[in-house]
């Protein structure tokens, strides 16, 4: 492990000689995922200057703009982390200081580990949780352990999710394709942003989305449309012990995806930005695709997600009991490859 410094952020590095993995040490994002051979990062770099979390000031103008989710955009890359709230925090959340999302992307991280294997702890005191995340390279691919230990002396719902979002140059309208192991699907109920072209709230079998104009969008292959704005939200398949997804550059003929147990996480969100939103820090300047799996299918507050309770008859949260642990794997893959693969599995 090599501690670094990347887009101006505090950071540690791990490497072999196929990928290069960065880690920032506020937030604990997983910024980098830089494949050598084909020259590319496919993880999101927002087009802002990134800030550190502790840096961000509440009360001073800021061009990351004036909403509660400004501390965590001021920080943002790549691949975050969701925890014990994935969506916005109530209002009284959000006056004793939770984000958005939860405090596990803008908390400080301990960093450590040798040249292939990087461990990041947190703790994240508002929630009564500790974190550990522990990355180890092999080949093409990154494994990752994390383990979410309560400090709470009661059982407690939590929300989970894997913010894993792609950017340019890897993402390009029009001919970045994906595959996922996903069955039933509904598009975000309401309007998730300005220039939204699925209808909302509807149902339906992954890939096909009911467009706003009466035609269907197969969310296997990105959009070229100039604006737009979407969220959709899929089950992963119950007849599959694992679940994944990933993304295709034909014009670096690289695959990215994700590889976990669907027992863990069984939902899978796919937020789709291109230059739709117009104010700070977005500026109809970004292009991003988060493909985001995780214990809960739509981003929403805690009260929300526990009323909705089911969808599709399928949890969406998780217990986690007084004062134990719950340890999760799964794979990050980064290969050539010369068509968009069918499927994804762990590495051996």
């Amino acid at each position: 492990m090599l501690l670094t410094s990347y887009r101006n952020r505090r950071a540690a590095t791990i490497e072999n000689n196929r990928l290069r993995v960065t880690v920032l040490q506020e937030g604990g994002h997983i910024a980098e995922m830089y494949h050598k051979a084909a020259g590319v990062n496919p993880l999101w770099i927002p087009p802002w200057t990134s800030l550190e979390p502790s840096l961000f000031d509440r009360l001073k103008p800021t061009e990351y703009g004036d909403g509660e989710d400004a501390r965590l955009l001021a920080g943002i890359m790549g691949h975050n982390l969701c925890l014990d709230i994935f969506g916005v925090p109530s209002p009284e959340e959000a006056a004793a200081g939770l984000t958005p999302h939860g405090e596990g992307s803008v908390v400080p991280y301990e960093l450590g580990g040798n040249a292939e294997a990087l461990t990041a702890r947190a703790h994240l005191p508002i929630a009564e949780l500790n974190f550990e995340r522990r990355l180890e390279l092999k080949d093409d691919a990154v494994r990752v352990r994390e383990t979410v230990e309560s400090l709470a002396r009661c059982d407690r719902p939590i929300a989970w999710t894997q913010h894993v979002t792609l950017g340019p140059p890897f993402l390009a309208r029009g001919t970045t394709e994906f595959r996922a192991s996903a069955t039933r699907s509904r598009v975000f109920e309401g309007r998730f942003g300005v220039a939204d072209y699925l209808q909302s709230g509807s149902d339906f079998d992954w890939p096909d989305a009911p467009r706003v104009d009466g035609g269907v969008a197969d969310l296997r292959l990105f959009t070229a449309e100039e604006r737009s704005s979407a969220y959709t939200a899929h089950l992963m398949d119950p007849r599959r012990e694992d679940a994944f997804f990933v993304g295709y550059s034909p014009e670096f003929r690289l695959a990215f995806g994700c590889v976990w147990k669907r027992a863990d996480f069984p939902w899978l969100g796919i937020w789709e930005e291109n230059h739709s939103r117009t104010a700070a820090p977005w500026n109809q300047q970004t292009l991003a695709r988060g493909m985001e799996f995780g214990v809960s299918p739509i981003p929403e507050s805690r009260r929300a997600m526990i009323d909705r309770g089911r969808l599709f008859g399928v949890p969406t949260y998780r217990w986690l009991a007084a004062r134990s642990q719950v340890t999760v794997e799964y794979w990050i893959v980064a290969a050539r490859a010369s068509a968009v693969p069918e499927s994804l599995d762990r590495p051996v």
